[in-house]
């Protein structure tokens, strides 16, 4: 496949306000003209503007029917579970009660979790029918074990609030699914003898790091729309609810999704983003966590490489709000448009 932002077909050199230029890190890595380009210089109108909440999480009590054997957990590295490259690990206490084992990912875990995704470019070639029909069933079976992902997500909030927050996630997985085979392009008519087709392609491979404040659902509000568009994904899950990540892996062994399109690491801190933007085989990365530090220095190491981000600042977002949480805005981030302008004879 051929990675350009725009491609001339027996012509060379044209120009047109009304079509896209650049990207794919031709002049770096921004779009002038085009709606695309429209969209660099617009906010959303669901942009919350307020200071993102407070990091802490109030922990809750502990659920009855916790298991009484502590949990090792892994990470989730091109289909497998794998144990970290360093044989670092922490453990997870809620109320002062150990809950599991949380590996320690290193630079080297990383890179390999990186390489995986690489070579997964065949979901990238997978038409935009199957992807939906893969996150479809990625739904339905992540439903099937709704008490189990419930009783987690209620060691650190209420019953009811784990239970709402498990309700939107399914309907985020759904929201994609349904957008996953009708993302489509467009068609220019610049003033020449000819048209431009507008197409929209993924990116590639998207680090994505996690907010706290909702653990499961900021993970696939932020997973769904990349990989539905073809991308793969690195993933720096929730600190504070890192096991409920990992609870995933089974749900994603049994839904057909192939091995190395989603790809979760955990650290302690979310030291390990820093990696993913001055790593070059990253094609963007994301992080709406409301950490400004962090997502400035995000922007800083992927200037380097030519790196796109999406970051949110200290800004926070309600991410069981349509057009915070899901919304169109996100599938733009995930993906390029490639301008191909096409004369013809008059």
């Amino acid at each position: 496949r051929l990675k350009a932002g725009v491609v001339w077909i027996n012509t060379a050199n044209q120009f047109d306000a009304s079509c896209g230029f650049g990207g794919y890190r031709e002049s770096g890595f921004g779009r002038e003209g085009g709606r695309e380009g429209l969209m660099e210089y617009l906010v959303a109108r669901d942009d919350d503007a307020r200071p993102a909440r407070p990091r802490a999480v109030k922990a809750g009590r502990l659920v009855a029917s916790a298991p009484a054997i502590d949990r090792t957990a892994k990470l989730y590295v091109g289909g497998k579970q794998v144990r970290p490259d360093g044989g670092y690990s922490r453990t997870l206490s809620v109320n002062g009660q150990p809950v599991a084992v949380m590996p320690e990912a290193n630079r080297k875990d990383v890179r390999n979790a990186v390489e995986a995704a690489r070579k997964a470019v065949g979901w990238e070639r997978t038409a935009g029918h199957g992807r939906a029909q893969v996150l479809y069933f990625l739904a339905e079976n992540l439903q099937a074990q709704r008490e189990r992902f419930v009783q987690t997500l209620s060691l650190v909030q209420t019953a009811q609030q784990a239970a709402a927050e498990f309700d939107a996630a399914i309907e985020t997985l759904f929201y994609y699914a349904a957008w996953a085979d009708k993302f489509d392009g467009q068609v220019h008519q610049p003033p020449m003898h000819g048209i431009v087709t507008a197409l929209n392609e993924p990116l590639g491979v998207i680090g994505i790091v996690c907010p706290d404040e909702a653990p499961l659902l900021g993970l696939l509000a932020l997973v769904a729309p990349a990989i539905a568009l073809g991308n793969r994904v690195v993933v720096l899950p929730s600190t504070h609810l890192p096991l409920i990540a990992t609870d995933l892996y089974q749900v994603l062994d049994t839904s057909d999704l192939p091995d190395g399109v989603v790809n979760i690491v955990t650290d302690a801190g979310k030291t390990l983003s820093a990696v993913l933007a001055s790593h070059a085989d990253v094609d963007a990365v994301w992080r709406h966590d409301g950490d400004a530090e962090g997502c400035a220095e995000i922007e800083r190491l992927s200037a380097s490489n030519l790196k796109r981000t999406w970051v949110g600042g200290s800004r926070g977002r309600d991410w069981a709000r349509a057009g915070q949480g899901r919304g169109q805005e996100f599938l733009r981030h995930a993906s390029q448009v490639k301008n191909i302008w096409v004369p013809y004879g008059v």
